[in-house]
């Protein structure tokens, strides 16, 4: 369906996107799992599903596409209904409906439409950039069988008496060698540690011979200019592909008394166009209110530092 990219940019901000007189794609967080049989490991998501019940129209899908085509609203709800019409009549012939990037419908023989959604596709953003993987699984069976083998010995018939008086000798040689050396390390430690503090006191005595001065002069004042934070939260009134059109829509906006601005381009290359920033999320939900009673009832916010 050609509506399928709106969708699918909406799913990424939003947990339910109504396409009028069809159906709801809903999305739920979901978190982390490991399949224990393939020793895969799933970064958080969010789960794509599909309700038949909620088809009234709430104005964000056809907002999102007349402010990205630039069209009026009645047209684009003409767009949605034509590829609607289009989607039921598939159905209804068992041809199955492709949501690109989203999943696929289909009706099944008791006339009951099944959502199959794709698994390569993750609108969780806190997960971009994460992708599943794989952990071996390590046999302890395995890791056995890799330690060292053991050495044979063979039966050697030695003299007892040889063998004690070896043993003492090497032992007395041992003792006497860890005395001596003991006595030895610890004289050069003590010696070199001498050696440092001598070292170190030096250093900082020339270090606070050389930090004694008088400044005769004022030394320069330097100034910095830090740019004022604007918030970082903003109440979106529109994204537009082309830049002149934002340029039409920011002027408006500050014709009807409206801090607003353009906040620079999105991820999908549109100039986004606020009503006005705000340095906390009550503030913006406050106004947010306040602007899709009087304004533009597809106002939406948005969280972004800008720099």
């Amino acid at each position: 369906m050609q509506i399928s990219q709106y969708i699918s940019e909406l799913l990424f901000r939003y947990d339910c996107v109504v396409v009028p007189g069809f159906g709801a794609f809903l999305s739920e967080r979901v978190s982390a799992k490991i399949d224990k049989s393939s020793g895969e490991f799933f970064p958080p998501c969010k789960r794509i599903s599909f309700n038949t019940q909620l088809k009234s129209n709430d104005g964000l899908l056809a907002n999102h596409i007349s402010s990205v085509e630039e069209i009026t609203y009645e047209n684009a709800i003409s767009k949605i209904k034509k590829q609607v019409d289009y989607a039921i009549k598939s159905l209804e012939n068992k041809i199955p409906v492709e949501f690109a990037n989203i999943g696929s419908l289909t009706k099944s023989n008791g006339g009951k439409i099944i959502f199959d959604p794709i698994k390569n596709k993750n609108y969780l953003t806190e997960s971009f950039g994460l992708s599943k993987f794989i952990c071996f699984h390590v046999n302890k069976k395995d890791k056995e069988n890799t330690s060292p083998k053991l050495i044979k010995f063979y039966n050697i018939k030695i003299d007892s008496n040889i063998v004690k008086k070896y043993a003492a000798a090497i032992i007395l040689f041992f003792g006497l060698s860890g005395i001596i050396g003991s006595h030895i390390y610890n004289d050069y430690i003590e010696k070199h540690n001498s050696i440092s503090q001598e070292k170190a006191d030096s250093l900082i005595e020339n270090h606070i011979q050389e930090a004694t001065f008088v400044i005769s002069k004022k030394l320069p004042v330097l100034e910095i200019n830090l740019k004022n934070n604007i918030g970082d939260f903003h109440v979106v009134a529109g994204a537009f592909r082309i830049k002149k059109n934002s340029e039409k829509k920011l002027r408006e906006l500050k014709r009807l008394g409206f801090k607003a601005r353009i906040i620079g381009k999105n991820r999908f290359g549109l100039y986004q166009v606020v009503f006005g920033s705000y340095y906390t999320k009550k503030k913006a939900d406050l106004e947010l209110v306040k602007i899709r009673k009087s304004q533009d009832k597809s106002a939406w916010i948005l969280q972004k530092e800008i720099l």
